[in-house]
């Protein structure tokens, strides 16, 4: 009992259960939900987002986020197919886009870690700004035309699955691992904990920080290569209000607003229950315009179970901690020199 008790309560397990209670009730609403070409397409749909929320997963363990990301997707995209359009190889014009997402994600660091700027403002003025420059670069139009031998990565298979799938759970399985064994990445957790302690302790927290927002600038720019390589094209309005679904995601998967917890895994199987979400809902032929309100809605959810989970854990930890020392007469023992 006391195992299934510890199990209950983590929340990956949890988001397991209420994935499949809800596969089995959309394949009763729907003969097509549990076919192969319907599973892959789930998986094909929550791709870009996943391996977005694998570095969104980081910063959020750290006590940050990044609302940037949509902006960077859009942007890489761009400079990418604009760079092949101007006759750059695909390996050239693959790395002048993962260098324009590290620069934006260098950006966020520098000003977040040493000029001490709110993440929410610092991301959210570079999202804007970043928005801006996709119109300014493109001119407001969409970028097409772009060669086969780009568009294969992300229209290719390998063994009867899109290569977009498998490059999504290699990200999600290195994440994971790097997120829980590795000490560059684990240094986020004491971070987010206590910022202060974490800098007592030895760790270089603004190194770490301008790293890790580093490191999302470059999965974004992934996502955006990945993404137009998939669609055959770069389109100006990509990744709109995707920062906004992946850190739904990344919150549902038990990552704290508060930093300090959370995993790539875990955020991944949030990716994957919004994804069965919106699937169950054009298989049941509910209205498309739904479905912004139900990430809203899954947000608003999201945000009150992480609230009310960590007050849960402080009035734990409060009931725990030892009262003050009393004699064996009963008075209460002083700490205090005389």
């Amino acid at each position: 009992m006391t195992f299934l008790k510890k199990l209950v309560e983590v929340r990956e397990f949890m988001i397991v259960m209420i994935i499949l209670v809800l596969g089995v009730i959309l394949s009763i609403s729907s003969p097509v939900f549990l076919t192969t070409q319907n599973l892959l397409s789930v998986l094909l749909g929550l791709s870009v987002e996943a391996i977005i929320a694998a570095g969104m997963t980081v910063l959020m363990v750290a006590g940050g986020f990044d609302l940037s990301i949509g902006s960077v997707v859009a942007f890489v995209g761009a400079v990418t197919a604009m760079a092949l359009r101007a006759g750059a190889s695909v390996p050239l014009a693959i790395l002048l886009g993962i260098v324009v997402g590290a620069a934006v994600g260098l950006l966020n660091g520098f000003i977040i870690a040493k000029l001490k700027i709110n993440p929410f403002i610092t991301t959210l003025g570079t999202m804007q700004a970043v928005r801006g420059l996709v119109l300014i670069v493109t001119g407001g139009r969409n970028i097409s035309g772009l060669p086969e031998s780009f568009t294969i990565l992300g229209q290719g298979k390998l063994f009867g699955v899109q290569s977009l799938i498998i490059v999504m759970l290699l990200v999600i399985i290195i994440g994971d691992i790097f997120l829980r064994k590795s000490r560059a990445l684990r240094q986020t957790y004491y971070i987010g904990s206590s910022e202060k302690a974490a800098i007592l302790s030895g760790i270089n927290v603004n190194k770490v920080k301008i790293w890790i927002y580093v490191l999302s600038g470059v999965l974004a720019a992934l996502a955006g290569i990945l993404m137009t390589a998939r669609l055959g094209s770069a389109s100006v309005t990509a990744g709109t209000g995707m920062e906004f679904r992946v850190i739904t995601a990344v919150i549902i998967g038990g990552a704290s607003l508060q930093g300090g917890e959370g995993s790539v895994f875990g955020a991944f199987l949030g990716c994957l229950l919004m994804a069965l979400i919106t699937n169950g809902m054009n298989l049941v032929g509910i209205d498309v315009y739904w479905q912004n309100f139900v990430v809203g809605a899954t947000l608003l959810v999201a945000v009150i179970i992480d609230q009310y989970t960590m007050k849960r854990k402080e009035r734990a930890s409060l009931k725990t901690k030892p009262g003050p020392a009393t004699s064996t007469s009963g008075t209460t023992t002083s700490s205090t020199p005389s």
